[in-house]
């Protein structure tokens, strides 16, 4: 059963000293693509530098935590890391209304300087939202957005139908695991059309609770997406296997790749 996480933050420090081991256990477990993502300016360097080094694919972007930190420099900086070799899309980008780590203003700001970079590019958009509907959904609209992946979903139903309506693909975690905050995903993970569905663990975090034993630490990794596949697969009704075969095509065929 070959598998695709499109959302894995391995620049991050926790990987720092055992990256090497944590591949081999996602190749082993049958994660045969892996999408790095870049969360600031220089996360994205870094995970292009990553993806270069081993045969992986990246994202280049600004996440809505460190709009604040953006300034002129950063949309050129960013339009020259997508040209990079293995960079996929533009992102991790949009709003986050449940920390704001930065204020309001400056999150559309730069969320529309993303999404338009995306556009002048031609490359699909890795996008962000948590406590931020409707909003994020209206500015889509507006600026009518095309191939983009809603990262990390964890919404009601009124939000996955507005970013289905949108033409936007659903990337799902290891929140669905989780029988406290994730239950409602058992339901509506099975309302997302075949041809939309992605599959992410976003390591380190996001460890599926259910996962047995916990590992150190509670950091997740790639080698974890198996659980997170056979989660999805038991609430659509679906085997393993055709999902995984399903989600690694809507992967390939989102991002572009070979």
């Amino acid at each position: 059963m070959k598998l695709a996480d499109i959302g894995a933050n391995l620049t991050h420090a926790s990987f720092r000293e055992d990256l090497d081991a944590v591949l081999a256990r996602a190749r082993d477990a049958g994660v045969a693509t892996i999408v790095v993502t870049g969360t600031s300016v220089e996360e994205s360097r870094r995970a292009a530098a990553l993806a270069e080094a081993h045969g992986l694919f990246a994202t280049a972007g600004v996440h809505p935590h460190h709009a604040r930190e953006c300034d002129a420099r950063t949309i050129p900086a960013l339009r020259e890391i997508a040209a990079r070799s293995g960079i996929v899309a533009v992102g991790e980008c949009g709003l986050d209304f449940n920390r704001n780590y930065s204020p309001h203003p400056d999150q559309e700001k730069w969320f529309v300087a993303q999404l338009e970079l995306a556009a002048e590019l031609g490359k699909p958009l890795f996008l962000h939202s948590r406590d931020a509907h409707p909003r994020f959904a209206e500015i889509l609209r507006h600026h009518r957005v095309g191939k983009a992946v809603a990262h990390c979903f964890t919404g009601d139903a009124a939000e996955l139908r507005a970013y289905l309506d949108l033409g936007l693909y659903i990337g799902i975690t290891g929140w669905i695991c989780d029988e406290r905050r994730g239950a409602h995903l058992m339901q509506l993970v099975k309302e997302i059309p075949q041809d939309r569905l992605l599959l992410e663990t976003d390591s380190p975090y996001l460890t599926p609770r259910d996962l047995r034993p916990q590992p150190r630490a509670r950091r997740n990794e790639p080698a974890f997406l198996p659980h997170i596949a056979r989660a999805v697969a038991r609430a659509r009704g679906e085997s393993p296997e055709a999902l995984a075969a399903a989600t690694v095509r809507n992967t390939r065929d989102f991002f572009g790749l070979p």
